[in-house]
């Protein structure tokens, strides 16, 4: 309570966290504000009647469900993203510009980025409003009004874009994951009302059962987030001129979540792709889109295989982007340079291979928490078979995540702060 109060009576602090409380109202105007001509009930069948368009409304910072200017957010911005990082694995030079050269190397690969949002935005923009035109959900445009619609949608993108940015620059946390979080916290409301006006006092036992996974569930993303296993390294000494360096004990630290929600945004998007073919082509052949449409929402909607298909693909993805982000050679290398090693193996190609083994597992863990968290709304609502009585595990992780990473920032800040006052 005392570091609560403290926030606010650091001038500095209280500003920084006024900007970012009002980017985000901002950005929630921006959200509520809808393109012309939407059939609201329409809309609200469809989204609910599609789990994957829920994720969706999840990452747009919940414009999605308004049909608001802002209704990708900053969708097109994560998946020019992780575009981004594949390539790395392609091009040796964006790998090289993203892990070797530091900071100036991310800023350029971070503008890159921003770039590709821009076509992103745009494409996935006029996907969207197509397959809304397919179902009625709003009236077919002329060219103009098409062309219109499509850059209100591109410059909302954009505006959400820069507003996580500026949130960014105040330190107070991920600019990007803050909108997000605004975007779910904003749903809550209206989940809890759904909750209270479907309860009946036969299904309070259901309801206590409910309560007890969530805070299972919270608890779990919160030892998923942060757990990790520590490697023990040691520093061999040196001597130089008349001082003696090294010869000190330290750790690697590997978190069993090394891959963050990156694994459930990967695949959600291969589960996405096959309706974005559909939207691209619609421009070619209404007809044709909507029976791969439908065939796609027919698969989707089998619980049993949609459930198993998104487990292995968040698996699947973990083990992928652990081994962009981790390279053992790589680690191996720079502990051997640094004089490090660790204690019971030779330095060079025995450390790599140790550190791949330990990788490994430790992935594993992770990979099959992740994935578990993932599906774990979807068992809920079979055993209970109440729709409004679920808990989006990527929605739980993100909100963690991003919870305790803000903590973070603002505790080294008050940290600097009282080491400041020290001095």
């Amino acid at each position: 309570m005392n570091r609560f109060l403290q926030i606010f009576k650091i001038k500095d602090l209280r500003k920084k966290i006024l900007i970012v409380v009002g980017l985000l109202v901002a950005y929630r105007v921006l959200a509520a504000v809808p393109i012309p001509g939407v059939d609201a009930l329409r809309l609200n069948q469809f989204l609910s009647s599609n789990q994957l368009f829920g994720f969706l409304n999840i990452f747009s910072g919940g414009g999605l469900s308004t049909l608001s200017v802002a209704m990708l957010g900053v969708g097109p911005y994560i998946t020019a993203t992780i575009i981004m990082q594949l390539l790395t694995i392609i091009f040796p030079r964006l790998k090289e510009m993203y892990y070797e050269e530091g900071a100036r190397g991310q800023a350029k690969f971070n503008q890159i980025s921003r770039y590709l949002t821009v076509p992103f935005a745009f494409l996935q923009g006029y996907g969207f409003l197509t397959l809304l035109i397919s179902q009625n959900i709003i009236p077919k445009p002329d060219a103009l009004g098409m062309i219109a619609n499509v850059l209100a949608i591109t410059a909302g993108s954009m505006i959400a874009l820069w507003f996580g940015e500026l949130i960014s620059e105040q330190k107070i946390g991920n600019g990007i994951s803050l909108i997000i979080l605004a975007g779910i916290v904003s749903g809550l409301p209206l989940q809890v009302q759904q909750v209270l006006a479907s309860y009946t006092p036969s299904a309070l036992p259901t309801y206590m059962g409910f309560i007890a996974v969530t805070l299972f569930l919270v608890a779990g993303v919160v030892y998923l987030n942060e757990g990790q296993r520590k490697i023990p390294i040691a520093y061999a000494r040196r001597v130089r001129g008349m001082k003696m360096y090294g010869g000190v004990q330290s750790y690697l630290p590997l978190k069993v979540n090394q891959a963050g929600m990156i694994p459930l945004i990967f695949a959600i998007s291969v589960l996405l792709f096959p309706q974005f073919l559909a939207q691209i082509m619609s421009i070619f052949s209404v007809d044709l889109a909507l029976k791969v449409n439908n065939i796609v929402t027919a698969f989707l909607n089998n619980q049993l295989f949609y459930g198993v298909f998104y487990f292995l693909l968040v698996v699947l993805f973990t083990y992928f982007y652990t081994a962009i982000t981790f390279n053992p050679k790589e680690v191996s290398k720079n502990l051997q340079r640094s004089g490090g090693f660790v204690p019971g193996i030779r330095p060079g190609e025995a450390t790599a291979d140790y550190f791949s083994r330990v990788t490994g597992r430790v992935t594993f863990l992770g990979a099959i928490s992740l994935g578990s968290i993932a599906v774990l709304p979807l068992i809920v609502q079979a055993f209970t078979k109440i729709s409004v009585l679920t808990v989006s595990g990527t929605a739980l992780l993100i909100v963690v995540a991003v919870v305790l990473d803000m903590m973070r920032q603002i505790n080294s800040q008050l940290l600097s702060r009282e080491y400041e006052g020290i001095q």
